[in-house]
């Protein structure tokens, strides 16, 4: 009978040896497997804040991108304005020179049919008729004269 005490005594002692072992296997398990979950979530937080910070960065970099593309277009914009002025500018030079040039042409004309009346006159080559002509000449030359004096004066106003 001792034999058979003996040997429930070690297999009992052995059993809950082994059971209190599984146990702490058991814990030791439980807190890997309840520190490795922690871990993943700090991981999974941390994560969450490069994601976030990465997300703010892209926003702040596209609203620089839109900024440097509304002023890249209102630069465009100034430089079509500029070259719009300039070629209207150019414009008005051209016109003021061509009237210009076409008084002179016209008054280079009056002077030299009044010169030729003159002599012609004197010389007793023209008729009241003739002269009436060249009157009535003279005076359309006079008035496209006065009228493109106005628009020379118009036209450097606009200048």
């Amino acid at each position: 009978m001792k034999k058979r005490l003996l040997i429930f005594s070690v297999v009992l002692l052995g059993f809950t040896t082994f059971s209190s072992a599984q146990d702490e296997e058991v814990k030791e398990v439980r807190n890997d497997s309840i520190s490795q979950v922690e871990i993943a979530q700090r991981e999974a937080k941390e994560l969450r804040k490069q994601i976030e910070v990465t997300e703010k960065e892209a926003k702040a970099a596209e609203k620089e991108a839109k900024a440097a593309e509304k002023e890249a277009e209102a630069i465009i914009k100034a430089q079509k304005a500029a070259d719009k002025a300039t070629k209207k500018h150019e414009k008005l030079a051209s016109q003021i020179s061509s009237v210009e040039k076409g008084l002179k042409n016209d008054e280079s004309k009056v002077a030299k049919i009044r010169d030729k009346m003159e002599v012609d006159k004197i010389k007793g080559k023209l008729s009241p008729n003739d002269i009436a002509k060249i009157e009535k000449k003279l005076g359309k030359l006079k008035s496209s004269i006065n009228k493109n004096k106005q628009k020379l004066i118009k036209l450097q106003s606009k200048l």
